[in-house]
């Protein structure tokens, strides 16, 4: 089986290539034999079939980018995201974590066919989800970017600094679509990262304190890789993983094991619980 995975030819698009995890998820896909796609701000060095530059915040640019792909398309990684803590302005994180991540995704769903398969990079930052799920249900009903936007707009004292709740909308999405695209034969899925070694960190430090990211990469000790990250993004939209559909996925080395059993002390991030990084 040399092809275990199913790449091997397969079309891909990643957005956020750039640097970070998406930078080494377009790499380790490109190695696996797949034509990769990459879409990012910045240009990025990976060498892949294309790039595409894009901006999250205009959904004109995203869907210019998916026309010109075009064909049909076997996966889509979401890598792409802003930190929040007040180092973007809260609109622009939301833009970019949830809004623009699922125009995206609703750009390129229509490619897809049976086997199709989506992932997104959520966060431990999201972890208030399960309290806020009506919010987010009414945040899921608006059909558009701009519709979606002008509801974050009116709802600003949810929405706060943005990444928090950005990323607890791309947890309760990928739920609830988790069981409308499978109707489609597609599946959609996402990440929970600990805290990664990313260009976002000098950010995630100045914004919510060191202690607290360190707090959040227990009880591993140290913060994960790039690479770490993007080993399970790619295996979860593999062949393998076919039946593996709206699921939160922790890659945290135990942290989410840690403090369910008492075993992380969750006191340290409890004064920055909107800040959390990933």
């Amino acid at each position: 089986m040399t092809d275990i995975l199913g790449y091997k030819g397969k079309r891909v698009i990643v957005s956020g290539c750039f640097s970070g995890m998406g930078e080494a998820t377009a790499k380790l896909l490109v190695d696996l034999g797949a034509e990769v796609h990459g879409f990012d701000f910045k240009e990025s060095a990976v060498p892949m079939a294309s790039f595409t530059q894009i901006d999250l915040r205009d959904p004109a640019s995203l869907e210019a980018a998916v026309a010109g792909v075009g064909g049909k398309i076997d996966a889509l990684f979401n890598c792409a995201g802003l930190p929040g803590g007040g180092g973007f302005p809260a609109m622009d994180v939301m833009k970019v974590n949830f809004l623009g991540t699922r125009h995206l995704t609703e750009q390129v769903v229509p490619l897809m066919g049976q086997g199709g398969a989506v992932v997104s990079i959520a966060s431990t930052g999201g972890l208030g989800w399960s309290r806020r799920i009506p919010v987010h249900m009414q945040l899921l009903a608006t059909k558009g970017f701009d519709a979606g936007l002008a509801w974050c707009e009116a709802n600003v004292e949810q929405v706060s600094e943005g990444y928090a709740f950005s990323k607890e909308a791309v947890i309760v999405w990928t739920q609830f679509m988790g069981a409308q695209l499978i109707k489609k034969g597609i599946r959609i899925n996402c990440s929970l990262p600990s805290p990664t070694q990313t260009p976002m960190m000098a950010t995630f430090h100045a914004t919510s304190g060191k202690e607290v990211v360190d707090a959040a990469a227990e009880p591993l000790g140290r913060y994960t890789t790039p690479a770490e990250q993007a080993g399970p993004l790619v295996l979860i939209c593999s062949d393998l993983a076919g039946v593996v559909n709206g699921i939160v996925m922790p890659v945290d080395g135990g942290f989410m094991g840690g403090l369910a059993t008492g075993q992380v002390d969750i006191t340290k991030m409890m004064s920055a619980a909107s800040r959390q990084p990933a």
